[in-house]
């Protein structure tokens, strides 16, 4: 699966810039990276995917000295941590359960463009319905090559399972989600 270029090719200044402490460089590489490891984590069903996103750059910046590679290796190395931090907050909600409170819900302040957020909530329910019908490492797997554009072999690091297993995994799942589709009679 082809990378994504998101830094026009100057992947290597911005690099450089951030291990130097330019909140230049920082703010670019939050820009180029940030939506899509919030839409990594709300897929995944983070409870506070925003909050999470933010732990991960935090975790990014506060390593990244000792951070080399290429652009794809830095895309790797961040899922790698937003896939792990997630993990961290599932395992944590599982020791304590979190109860929302509605008079809270109540007191969220409504956004400007309703239809737009209301369409978005739409498309991410559907995403999350597909992602029902996968096993929980399908799932992963799926989300960190589509969404995190990473290799099988990134995904392998990042999931601590073999590129065979990956494999096997986004095959079993792409097969689940067209039988899904199909069922639903979705053209492709």
């Amino acid at each position: 699966m082809a990378g994504v270029d998101r830094f026009n090719g100057e992947f290597d200044e911005v690099l450089a810039a951030a291990q130097r402490g330019a909140p230049r460089a920082f703010e670019r590489i939050w820009t180029a990276l940030a939506p899509v490891v919030t839409g990594y984590l709300r897929t995944q069903g983070s409870k506070e995917p925003d909050d999470l996103t933010s732990e991960v750059f935090v975790a990014v910046l506060r390593n990244i000295g000792r951070f080399a590679g290429t652009e794809a290796g830095f895309r790797s190395w961040v899922f790698t941590i937003a896939h792990r931090r997630l993990l961290d907050e599932r395992r944590s909600l599982g020791r304590r359960p979190v109860f929302a409170d509605i008079a809270e819900a109540a007191d969220l302040p409504a956004g400007d463009d309703v239809e737009a957020a209301a369409e978005r909530l739409q498309r991410t329910a559907w995403v999350r319905e597909m992602c029902d019908g996968l096993s929980p490492d399908q799932r992963d797997v799926l989300l960190l090559r589509l969404l995190g554009r990473l290799t099988i072999e990134e995904v392998a690091a990042a999931v601590g399972k073999t590129p065979v297993a990956v494999k096997a995994l986004q095959r079993r799942g792409f097969r689940a989600i067209g039988r899904t589709l199909a069922y639903e009679e979705v053209p492709l």
